[in-house]
């Protein structure tokens, strides 16, 4: 397990999107494709992007199922191509004027080896594979698609001392 200073240290959160932001499902009729989001990972990020934690979202596969949900929760960064991710992560960091070190990026199998050696906290899904979970300095509780990546983004906030901030104004009521 990680101890708390490289969560306090992380300036970006990326991750795969097939496997850690959804349980792996897809569902494909006629012209449509489905996927399953967790609401309360999508609430996580939003705690993230309110605290100044830029996110971002990298995968191989583009999904206009994808496309939609980053759009919602106001993704800072989407990059879904068919090619290295390693280029997809570089191109991200050097649009956020940030380094590897700065970078969190979760995982859940085999195609983010070479993203997660490189980045400052590499955190595996609790269903990822074990050549994932080997290099991981994290992993979580929870499965991909079921709360692994708001587990990871109260990390974050907490370790970053915004926890309690955040709380507050997210339990003030409208006038």
């Amino acid at each position: 397990m990680i101890k708390r200073p490289a969560f306090k240290r992380t300036k970006i959160f990326l991750c795969d999107v097939d496997g850690v932001l959804t349980d792996a499902g897809v569902y494909v009729g006629g012209r449509e494709e489905y996927k399953r989001f967790n609401t309360q990972d999508g609430m996580g990020l939003r705690m993230l992007r309110a605290c100044g934690v830029p996110v971002g979202w990298v995968s191989n596969r583009a999904s206009t199922a994808t496309a939609k949900r980053a759009k919602e929760l106001k993704v800072d960064y989407l990059w879904q191509k068919s090619a290295s991710k390693v280029d997809g992560v570089a191109c991200i960091l050097k649009k956020a004027k940030l380094d590897w070190s700065d970078a969190c990026f979760m995982s859940d199998d085999m195609n983010d080896l070479a993203v997660i050696h490189r980045v400052g906290l590499p955190i595996a899904v609790a269903n990822a594979v074990a050549e994932v979970k080997e290099i991981a300095h994290y992993t979580t509780k929870a499965r991909g698609g079921d709360g692994a990546v708001r587990e990871v983004c109260e990390k974050i906030i907490k370790a970053q001392r915004m926890w309690h901030g955040l709380v507050q104004k997210l339990s003030r009521l409208d006038d």
